[in-house]
């Protein structure tokens, strides 16, 4: 069945961290927050997000997180919806977001993978659509 669906690739869709002082949960601890976002003219529909997180601790034991799901019906144009914050505990690991979504009836699904230690300050970026500094994936 896979092989008959044709997919096109993904364009104007992205992902972001972004410190975010309201996500941050321990005291003295950084918040962050993860966002999906629709840079394109039009809306994308039946949206899904599998979050989680994989790879290794430095003593070589491996660590996978628990997938976390999130749906969106639709998402404007040119719209950031956050998905969920992010521990900064965990920017060790490969951090991937597999977004599946519809536009009309053409399906389209790719995996933004933020690989260890890329979200860190130094890697930080404009997004206007945020109007803030994030690490980028797109």
């Amino acid at each position: 069945m896979k092989e008959h669906i044709n997919f096109e690739p993904v364009a104007g869709v992205s992902v972001a961290v972004v410190p975010d002082e309201a996500a941050a949960t321990e005291q003295g601890k950084a918040g962050w927050q993860v966002y999906l976002l629709n840079e394109n003219a039009f809306p994308i529909r039946n949206v899904i997000v599998n979050s989680n997180g994989y790879g290794s601790r430095t003593d070589g034991e491996t660590v996978r997180t628990s997938t976390l799901r999130h749906v969106f019906a639709e998402i404007e144009p040119h719209t950031a919806v956050p998905i969920e914050p992010i521990d900064p505990d965990l920017f060790h690991l490969n951090n991937q977001y597999w977004v599946s979504y519809y536009r009309d009836t053409q399906v389209f699904d790719k995996k933004f993978i933020f690989v260890p230690d890329s979200i860190v300050p130094a890697n930080l970026t404009a997004i206007p659509l945020l109007g803030r500094e994030g690490v980028l994936h797109g």
